[in-house]
């Protein structure tokens, strides 16, 4: 942060971003295994493993390019970047593993050091982990002193790198033989080293872009510095790679490529410039691997997913510098150091590095792929196909450096992000999440819409009437069960007045059916609108609500309170008629008290084929909830005293065997079959009745009496009209 009239150092992008990329890339296995890599590929073996390779961190330094130039990027790198494009599950998991990958990665290189250390200098009069313990301390000081001495230290460390370089060509010019290179440009796998394992072997040699990345933060102009920095060291080490494999085949034989680890040192004009590079090469990679593992953890702890990396937040200084972090990856790194071979956990590092290449060419692939409009990077020489091949290159080399601690790598990573998928973090910063759930639910309604309607995929779309949020709340209750998640719910207010005066109360409505909705737990959408009164509005909202293909099907409101005069009731009854929409009445006993599911079966009264059928599906699907699935399903069907009673059995249960729904059927012969459902229907949690809207006016007040008689049950009733695009039978 940046305090008062401080200024936080920033570095530009040769200091930044460039010089710990390159410091990186080019590290040990250029000097001791790139021979060895040459020896069994030859030449142009070599040179398709480097492409290769190369391809792999060119998409994805392409992916940071143009996801770095469409934000503002701060601290955090490729967390940073991945958090606001993937949301924060992918983010958090990116950088819980690859701050301890660095953090390990800080081991790994000061062991190396100390290697090269012991091998030029044989006599020191030290033990190998006393040395190593006491580099670790020096770059531990020089990283927590501050990034600005650490980037003036890997200046010095450049420099001598370029040195060692040129000394070996200098010495691999002087020994210079075109039959040399004649014999080397041919493969020479063995059982043992094919492409695969000879890839594997020099792939961890370019994975080294995230240094410069990880100092997102403390860059002058990140979207200029990353893409600039990282294309341009990805291109430089390329075709420093591209000399040195050349210069390796023009100056040495094949037995020696294959025979000697040191090959460089052993060609160069002055090996003890080499080993300086060598020891310069571990260093630089410590050092930048120390500075950036903090700021990926502080960067992750500032966005507060895990309160208890809350401590990790703090910078120090003017320019934020993550020194408590800091302190952690030297204690890490030293805890490595002291636990002796490190080389049994290494390959799990590179996982990480693959991983977090492959998140950010994924992050970028749906980015590109969904148009999300706020996508508009200014780096634009980018696609998605490119962004794709990058994210399952990285995921294919995973796999081939090693099948197991890819899978643990995998595992773990899987297992990171369903711990925070599950602790339900709310961010303040927007991600691509939403933007790829609207293209696909885009997409899905465009077919949607194509697909010519069949009655087998027909799936309940809900208008439920309720008055308010906390008004009838166990209608929406209801609403949600029927469609037991195989369907849609919205949850409609309709407020009668003007609209221009009621803009803040309709607004306020919507906020207070959100909150209702949010701490039920309810898988329902709000609708609240304004007009002149209660009929005009639900004209208006079953004629307009929903899009193509999810326009409510049924409307479900409550059994009226006004039981002396019928009022509107018949009126909104007949209207989603008019407008085919099948109807659900509901009539809760306990309607004023919690949503719970009542003691008793699940039945339905079967008056007639085509509302019954209806009342049958709707009872199937709610006995799919958990509140309800002891419940077992009985139709009640009254029928003449004479008729058939077997035959009719034998048909339901034909219907049954048909709709493939498990029903207990109970054939009532009677003359009055209102008074035998009474008399059978026993302890009832529900009972569905089917029934056809008056279309008559001078109906309205005879159906009003015969549906309150059905009210006199002691159950939950749900009156239920078909519109007819629905049959059990499908």
């Amino acid at each position: 942060m940046i305090n008062g009239n401080k200024q936080a150092k920033r570095f530009g992008t040769f200091g930044g971003v460039f010089t710990p990329s390159v410091l990186t890339i080019l590290g040990v296995i250029m000097f001791l295994r790139y021979a060895q890599v040459l020896g069994y590929a030859g030449f142009w073996g070599a040179m398709m493993i480097l492409v290769s390779a190369k391809m792999i961190t060119l998409s994805t330094g392409l992916s940071l390019s143009s996801i770095s130039t469409n934000m503002q990027v701060r601290g955090g790198g490729a967390y940073y970047m991945i958090s606001r494009s993937l949301g924060v599950e992918f983010g958090g998991m990116i950088a819980i593993f690859f701050f301890l990958a660095q953090a390990v990665a800080v081991s790994l290189y000061v062991v190396g050091f100390t290697e090269a250390l012991f091998s030029a200098f044989p006599n020191i009069p030290l033990s190998f982990r006393t040395l190593a313990l006491i580099t670790n301390c020096i770059v531990f000081i020089i990283v927590y002193t501050g990034a600005g001495w650490t980037i003036k230290i890997q200046y010095g460390i450049f420099a001598i790198l370029m040195i060692s370089i040129l000394s070996f060509a200098i010495g691999a010019l002087k020994n210079a033989s075109p039959a040399l290179l004649q014999a080397n440009l041919a493969t020479a796998w063995t059982e043992e080293y094919g492409f695969f394992t000879v890839f594997a072997l020099f792939f961890p040699a370019v994975t080294g872009i995230m240094a410069g990345v990880n100092m997102s933060g403390d860059l002058k102009d990140p979207r200029k510095s990353l893409p600039l920095g990282t294309l341009l060291s990805i291109g430089i080490t390329f075709l420093i790679y591209v000399g040195v494999a050349l210069l390796l085949a023009f100056s040495n034989s094949r037995e020696i490529l294959l025979g000697n680890t040191f090959v460089m040192k052993n060609t160069a004009w002055s090996p003890a410039l080499v080993f300086a590079g060598v020891i310069a090469a571990t260093l630089s990679s410590a050092l930048g691997s120390m500075m950036g593992a903090p700021r990926i953890l502080q960067a992750f702890s500032r966005d507060n997913v895990f309160k208890r990396l809350e401590f990790f937040a703090k910078g120090s200084g003017a320019s934020g510098e993550p020194r408590r972090a800091i302190i952690l990856t030297f204690i890490i790194s030293s805890i490595g150091i002291l636990a002796g071979n490190l080389n049994t956990i290494a390959p799990i590092i590179t996982m990480f590095f693959l991983l977090t290449y492959g998140t950010v060419n994924l992050a970028c692939f749906y980015e590109m792929i969904t148009r999300n409009p706020s996508f508009r990077p200014a780096f634009r020489f980018h696609h998605w196909s490119i962004a794709l091949l990058g994210a399952l290159g990285s995921l294919a080399v995973m796999f081939l450096i090693n099948v197991l601690w890819a899978l643990i790598a995998i595992v773990l990573a899987a297992l990171m992000y369903y711990l925070i998928l599950r602790s339900e973090i709310l961010v303040q910063w927007g991600d691509m999440n939403s933007g790829l759930a609207f293209q696909r639910a885009r997409t899905s309604l465009l077919r949607l819409e194509q697909e010519k309607y069949h009655p087998k995929n027909w799936r309940p779309s809900i208008l439920a009437l309720s008055g308010g949020s906390w008004n009838r709340a166990n209608l929406l209750h209801y609403a949600c069960a029927l469609s037991a998640e195989r369907g849609i719910v919205s949850l409609a207010q309709i407020i009668s007045g003007e609209l221009e005066d009621r803009f803040v109360r309709r607004a306020e409505a919507e906020r207070l059916m959100r909150k209702f909705i949010r701490e039920e737990n309810l898988p329902a959408f709000p609708v609240v609108i304004v007009d002149e009164n209660f009929s005009e509005g639900l004209k208006a909202l079953l004629q307009a609500h929903g899009i193509g293909g999810l326009k409510p099907n049924m409307l479900l409101l409550g059994w009226t309170r006004d039981t002396e005069s019928s009022g509107n009731f018949p009126l909104i009854l007949n209207l989603a008629k008019k407008l085919n929409r099948s109807l659900l009445v509901v009539r809760n006993l306990h309607e004023d008290e919690g949503w719970t599911a009542d003691p008793g079966e699940i039945n339905i009264w079967w008056n007639d084929s085509l509302h019954s059928s209806l009342s049958l599906m709707m009872a199937f699907l709610l006995h799919q909830n958990r509140d309800w699935r002891d419940k077992s399903l009985r139709i009640l069907r009254p029928v003449a005293e004479k008729a058939d009673v077997l035959n009719l059995r034998f048909e339901m249960e034909e219907m049954l065997k048909n709709a493939r729904i498990d029903a207990d059927i109970l054939i009532l012969p009677s003359a009055d079959p209102l008074q035998a459902v009474k008399e059978n229907l026993g302890e009832s949690a529900i009972l569905f009745i089917g029934f056809d809207p008056a279309e008559d006016p001078g109906d309205y007040a005879a159906q009003m009496v015969e549906l309150k008689s059905y009210m006199d049950f002691s159950s939950d009733i749900v009156l239920v009209y078909n519109a007819g695009d629905v049959s059990a039978m499908d």
